[in-house]
């Protein structure tokens, strides 16, 4: 006996075809398949495509220069922020997640014998190094005294830590490197221009939080030092900032600052080192 169109077992039949065929074309949606020909287009709110990182380029020795000020005008509002060491695999975690978060744009100085601390982030700074947000510079392997070394030993300190950011985040430290502490001399500055770091990196305003720092004393530090052209001290070795990112944030945007890299400061570049 036909069964009526309206009737249970048919209705039935019905829902099963149609949940088939919705299955089908769910995987099919999901496998990137669709018909012959066609090609995919754009995901709406799709991440722009990251660029490559570029070719790692050869040292280029030279005469030094210290730096410890950006350039300064009527309606120049940039600022430095640089982050050192990264003792505390927390910080460099919290400071990687506030570059990943805000778009902010950091220099980091890392030190490779905390690789621990850096290496599990390398897959996010990675395209933030090839769009520009995030630069990276030499501190040296172990952040030891460069004066207390000789000429060998500083030169393994800046040639091995060039190495392990190479391999880690695919990209060269030079031209610019950091000295441990902010000591030097025109000698070591002067080895370091031999091996292509012709840009020593120093500083003129800092969160003093090398040490560990209250947050009424860092935001304090911050208050004083935030203005146009400052490169700025932060370290990744103590929690404090941790709590502060968004008055930070807030403080900048207050002033009306740019945070930019010290190649958007300076007009180097990756791609030529």
């Amino acid at each position: 006996m036909p069964r009526r169109p309206g009737s249970p077992l048919l209705r039935r039949t019905v829902d099963r075809r149609s949940l088939l065929m919705l299955a089908v074309g769910t995987a099919a949606l999901l496998s990137g398949c669709g018909h012959p020909g066609d090609t995919p287009g754009p995901t709406p709110g799709a991440p722009a495509a990251v660029p490559p990182l570029p070719p790692v380029p050869g040292p280029h020795p030279g005469p030094n220069q210290v730096l410890s000020h950006g350039p300064t005008g009527a309606t120049d509002r940039r600022i430095a922020l640089t982050v050192d060491d990264g003792t505390a695999p927390d910080v460099v975690a919290g400071y990687v997640d506030f570059a990943q978060r805000t778009g902010i744009h950091l220099t980091f100085s890392p030190n490779g014998t905390y690789n621990r601390s850096w290496a599990p982030h390398a897959p996010v700074l990675r395209p933030l190094v090839a769009t520009g947000q995030v630069q990276i510079i030499n501190h040296t392997f172990t952040h030891r005294d460069l004066r207390k070394l000789g000429d060998a030993d500083r030169r393994t300190e800046l040639e091995r830590n060039d190495d392990w950011v190479v391999t880690t985040f695919g990209v060269t430290t030079r031209p610019y490197y950091r000295p441990p502490f902010g000591f030097r001399t025109p000698a070591i500055d002067a080895l370091a221009g031999e091996l292509g770091y012709t840009r020593t990196v120093l500083w003129d305003g800092s969160f003093s939080d090398s040490e560990t720092v209250t947050p009424e004393f860092l935001m304090g530090m911050a208050r004083k030092y935030l203005q146009p052209g400052v490169i700025n001290l932060g370290h990744a070795n103590h929690p404090t900032i941790l709590g502060l990112f968004d008055q930070v944030t807030d403080l900048i945007r207050q002033r009306r600052l740019t945070p930019v890299t010290l190649d958007e400061m300076f007009g180097t570049s990756r791609a030529t080192g």
